[in-house]
């Protein structure tokens, strides 16, 4: 079973556990330890070292979640990955997650990246050409990526519509492979 599957399957169990009251606090806990895994390497120590008992580990993840404002299904949820080895996928799980919150709103979210950061203006003409193209309230999301040289790449759902000059770039080099 792959990630995705998984982060799925464990971020719809928590969504239905839930509260509908509970859910954009459930998410934003949920990023919060996204966020913290990444910046701390002495979390991410704890969390894959044996030398720390599970207890501790829950403890430490608990104490931030409580901090992030988290439900308290999401105590027991932190235990129940921790117990089946899981908290690697938790950013997959929180994304996954996410997505069902955005369903249940009847939103899309959008992810637009550009090599530069956009102006206002472009931003909000972006907001208007998409939101006219969708059936549903747009939520979009503004990355900047310098890797992409120029163009946009912009992702909704799983799938990405990619105009970047890196894109185009890669799409040459793997017909000049192929050939």
């Amino acid at each position: 079973m792959n990630k995705s599957t998984i982060a799925r399957r464990y971020a719809n169990a928590l969504f239905h556990l839930l509260d509908p009251s509970h859910v954009d606090s459930a998410r934003q806990a949920l990023f919060v330890l996204c966020e913290a895994l990444h910046k701390s390497t002495a979390l991410k120590h704890v969390c894959a070292s044996p030398v720390f008992t599970m207890e501790e580990k829950h403890d430490v993840l608990t104490a931030l979640s409580t901090q992030a404002g988290a439900p308290p299904v999401i105590k027991d949820f932190l235990g129940q990955l921790l117990k089946k080895n899981r908290v690697g996928v938790l950013e997959e799980i929180a994304q996954a997650f996410s997505e069902l919150a955005d369903d249940r709103e009847g939103k899309q979210r959008v992810v637009v990246k550009a090599a530069e950061p956009l102006s206002q203006e472009e931003q909000a003409w972006l907001q208007s050409k998409l939101g006219t193209l969708m059936t549903q309230q747009v939520e979009l999301v503004f990355q900047a990526e310098p890797s992409l040289i120029a163009g946009l790449q912009i992702q909704i759902g799983s799938t990405v519509y990619d105009s970047s000059v890196r894109g185009r770039l890669d799409n040459i080099r793997s017909l000049l492979v192929k050939g």
